[in-house]
């Protein structure tokens, strides 16, 4: 299932992986730096489960989505700026690849598939994690910047692309969760949901994701 292999079998040669819930857990070091942050202000800190379903689209929504409805955005901004201040020095504490997923990641490499991870998490972050526990193995790491649109916006499955030298008719995109999911429609390519991450198969089925696994070596069937 060589992804460079000559002949019609192969349909893909560029995957492009959501980080979060995807390649990596980060949920207890994402709930730690927002916690720290809130305790700092005054608020209740945030249980693993109610972290886990308001990931996935980018910090800034995490915090907010964590605070009370009424607070006021100069609120939320000096949150922001504690959690982004706290994360960036613990984000490896208690993040790890998923079972599986560096395995696949050296496969990809020997079989000369373009791979790169796009990410709502900042983008100097995305690029340490991924030259942190994947080195070598990630061609292209894209996060949220001034250029490049949150997901599901599709700027940075296009940037990846264009970065790759990728034709967008070989390329697929794999992650976790619905945001993923939209994102991948709206750039135009097909998607593999998992449902390791942080949401469930029934959310990735009800969001149209064209295949779902359960198990990282499931993808190479999918390449074929």
């Amino acid at each position: 299932y060589c992804c460079k292999k000559k002949g019609p079998y192969m349909k893909y040669d560029t995957i492009i992986f959501d980080l979060d819930g995807t390649l990596l857990d980060t949920l207890e070091d994402l709930m730690d730096s927002l916690n720290h942050a809130l305790v700092m202000h005054g608020y209740e800190p945030r249980t693993l489960e109610q972290v886990r379903q308001s990931v996935g689209d980018g910090v800034k929504m995490l915090v907010r989505r964590s605070l009370p409805e009424n607070t006021t955005d100069e609120e939320i901004e000096k949150c922001l700026s504690d959690f982004t201040s706290h994360y960036k020095t613990n984000m490896q504490n208690k993040t790890r690849p998923y079972n599986g997923i560096k395995e696949i990641l050296y496969t990809l490499k020997i079989f000369k598939c373009n791979v790169a991870i796009v990410s709502n998490k900042f983008d100097s972050a995305v690029k340490e994690l991924a030259d942190y526990y994947f080195p070598g193995m990630i061609d292209a790491a894209i996060g949220e910047s001034a250029e490049v649109r949150r997901k599901p916006a599709p700027d940075s499955i296009y940037a990846a692309i264009r970065r790759l030298g990728s034709d967008i008719s070989k390329s697929i995109f794999v992650g976790d969760s619905e945001t993923d999911v939209r994102t991948a429609k709206n750039a135009g390519i097909p998607c593999i949901g998992v449902t390791w991450g942080f949401r469930s198969r029934r959310v990735l089925e009800k969001e149209g994701a064209d295949y779902i696994i359960d198990y990282p070596t499931e993808l190479f069937s999918i390449l074929k």
